[in-house]
């Protein structure tokens, strides 16, 4: 039979071996200082046969975490811990993006380095808890960005993005979905300014498009990437014209001919009665998107192969599975069955959910 997942694909200048993204997954385990080190290059270096490795999310300054012990890429202490990884990554004849990213208002005075208020687009709190050193917290008003601390962030994105090529990353990732301050600058519930960062759906896609100028002007286009989730609701995100602002988003992206859009696909029950948001943003969207595009969420191996044959997506990014699976290609080319994922091991923690899934020989 077939495998429409082994065929290898080229994103920028790099030539993928095959189709399967492992999709940037929170682990909280990151030492002090926020630094990756050898437990993580051997947990990335394990699931190095994926046909791209995107890392799990890293915010690009101490303003811009959102959860205990994630790590970061603006510290040189930083930039030595994932040299770890992607040396690992690399000796095992893999790829890796590091996704870079700022929680904007989705944090806590307990997870900000001088216990100040968390910032976004204007002062308008967020729905749902923050998960804080302290356990969950109720979330705050945030700070509104002045335009000059969005000139700051903006800058922020920019040595992030030079901090990850020195770390040995092929490229990055911008992570502009699930909630945070790309996608607060987005949405109309987030998002009340009326400056030049606010009202019409061309105001609110600037930031996110000049944080993409900024980082593909620093290190290139083809080694820039951008993670979306058109239908996201995320911590009480909405947006009362998605498709129309996601498709002037897209069709502004397409100019910087960046090396790959990243969609996320909703679960049903998070846009149940909300009639504005798409149910399938990859299948809506392709069309538009004129650079390579990874789908993610909620595929298994079929649907996975259906949305490559069919044409909605270059490449399908897999989270849980890969987590419990760290030879998930080999798994799918022998037929094999998959390890089950514990999902209290998912956050933080030791080596006991991390490293420590059997490999097909192992198990």
């Amino acid at each position: 039979m077939p495998k429409p997942l082994l065929e290898p694909f080229r994103i920028g200048d790099l030539l993928l071996p095959n189709r399967f993204v492992m999709a940037p997954l929170t682990r909280q385990r990151a030492a002090k200082g926020l630094v990756t080190n050898e437990i993580h290059a051997e947990y990335y270096s394990q699931r190095a046969t994926a046909g791209l490795i995107i890392s799990e999310a890293s915010q690009i300054s101490p303003k811009g975490q959102g959860y205990p012990n994630t790590p970061g890429i603006y510290s040189m202490e930083q930039i030595e811990g994932w040299k770890l990884v992607t040396d690992a990554v690399h000796a095992k004849g893999g790829r890796i993006f590091c996704q870079m990213w700022h929680v904007g208002r989705h944090s806590h005075p307990l997870l900000q380095l001088d216990g100040g208020l968390p910032v976004g687009p204007s002062a308008v709190a967020e729905t749902g808890h923050v998960t804080t050193p302290e356990g969950k917290k109720n979330p705050v008003i945030p700070h509104a960005l002045t335009k000059a601390e969005i000139e700051q962030t903006i800058e922020d994105y920019r040595k992030a993005a030079r901090n990850a090529i020195e770390a040995g990353f092929d490229g990055v990732e911008i992570h502009g979905a699930n909630g945070y301050l790309i996608e607060q600058f987005l949405n109309d519930s987030s998002n009340l300014r009326t400056d030049e960062y606010g009202g019409s759906i061309a105001n609110k896609a600037l930031f996110g498009l000049q944080v993409t100028a900024a980082v593909v002007a620093e290190i290139g286009a083809e080694r820039t990437g951008i993670r979306l989730s058109p239908s996201g609701t995320n911590f009480g995100v909405r947006n009362n014209n998605p498709v129309e602002t996601y498709a002037y988003f897209i069709e502004q992206l397409n100019d910087f001919n960046l090396a790959y859009i990243h969609l996320i696909e909703p679960f049903p029950h998070t846009i149940e009665g909300m009639d504005q948001y798409l149910k399938s943003p990859t299948q809506h969207f392709r069309p538009w998107i004129k650079t390579s595009l990874i789908t993610s969420a909620g595929y298994n191996f079929k649907t996975a192969e259906a949305a490559v044959v069919e044409g909605f997506a270059d490449l399908v990014a897999f989270g849980k599975d890969f987590i419990s699976n760290p030879d998930l290609v080999l798994r799918y080319a022998q037929n094999e069955r998959l390890n089950a994922y514990n999902t209290e091991t998912f956050y933080g923690g030791d080596h006991r959910g991390f490293t420590d899934y059997p490999f097909i020989n192992e198990a």
